[in-house]
């Protein structure tokens, strides 16, 4: 069997920078009551016509590519995750193929929401370990700020959430940098305590929302039980993360760095004191960059390893949880 390693990172967000104080000035909140709640001090908004979901993924898969010394003809596949593509359908994932210039190589988009990058990174990893593929373009990107309630009925989740796209190359592996084993989890019965639920073709879809013309329609605006989530999130990261220790024989001291999904400061600091880890084996940057959603975890992982923070030989965790329910973990030999 073959195995997989990262061989390239980059990531993109936009220039944007909108402060709490930004958001202060249009809806009833302030950067106490914020920092407070999710430690959040500032995040990026795309300005409309300048970036996408595609041509930030575009941005960050460049720079990711050409770490890995790779050329855009080497890639075999891509795995595109996000919840906010361009078009309703098709995917982000062909549009990432056109403007990158590459073969006719399938591209396969991923709906995981703020798992989606570790579910594409396993997706991938499976692939290369079959024999199917040599080198995987893995790339997460989300465009939230035009979806958001930007009034004071929706600060509860419209303060969290920011833009950006990470992209990581996964490749063949000929020594001991490694993929060394995914979990990933679901569970629907939770579903609407973390969802946008139109337009849907199970629920109201475009026709019924036009045709209500209900300015106070909140349907097509993210909704969270925050609370809920919370209380779910912190027993599901650390199922996830001990079920990839010990599939491994690793112990929590093993672990060199853990790279969280980027959700919430307070629940990165809940999962780093239960597991007894230092400021030096966690790494968040929700504080600059908010819950990009899926690319949260590929734009921390780039920025961990850019500062000197991962090194050959270390263990690497990766673990999420969002929407669906699905939460997810991976373990790497870097």
């Amino acid at each position: 069997m073959f195995h997989s390693k990262i061989s390239g990172l980059g990531f993109y967000v936009p220039d944007n920078v909108v402060t709490n104080d930004d958001l202060s000035k249009i809806m009833d909140t302030n950067d106490e009551w914020i920092q407070e709640r999710t430690g959040i001090q500032e995040r990026r908004h795309i300005i409309r016509g300048e970036d996408t979901t595609t041509t930030m993924g575009v941005k960050a898969a460049k720079i990711a590519i050409e770490r890995s010394g790779l050329s855009n003809y080497d890639i075999d596949f891509i795995v595109f995750a996000t919840i906010s593509p361009d078009y309703y359908f098709p995917g982000p994932g062909v549009e990432l193929q056109k403007e990158l210039g590459m073969k006719t190589i399938g591209a396969l988009d991923i709906r995981n929401q703020c798992s989606g990058f570790v579910y594409a990174l396993s997706v991938a990893d499976q692939f290369i370990k079959t024999g199917m593929y040599k080198n995987i373009l893995v790339v997460a990107s989300e465009v939230q700020s035009l979806g958001l309630d930007m009034t004071t009925r929706g600060r509860g989740v419209s303060v969290i959430f920011g833009d950006g796209a990470g992209a990581a190359v996964l490749s063949r592996s000929n020594d001991d940098s490694r993929i060394l084993s995914t979990h990933l989890h679901s569970e629907g019965e939770h579903a609407k305590e973390l969802a946008v639920l139109a337009p849907g073709m199970g629920g109201r879809w475009v026709t019924d929302i036009l045709a209500d013309n209900n300015p106070d329609d909140e349907s097509y605006y993210p909704y969270m039980n925050g609370q809920f989530v919370f209380k779910h999130a912190v027993v599901r990261f650390s199922e996830v993360i001990n079920e990839g220790l010990q599939a491994n024989n690793l112990k929590v001291s093993d672990i060199d760095m853990l790279i969280p999904h980027q959700a919430n400061l307070r629940i990165s600091q809940f999962i780093q004191k239960k597991f007894g880890l230092n400021d030096e084996q966690v790494f968040n940057n929700i504080q600059k960059y908010g819950n990009t959603t899926a690319a949260s975890i590929p734009i921390a992982l780039t920025e961990a390893w850019e500062q000197g923070k991962i090194k050959k030989g270390d263990t690497v965790v990766l673990a999420a949880f969002g929407s669906g329910f699905t939460w997810a973990s991976a373990i790497i030999k870097w």
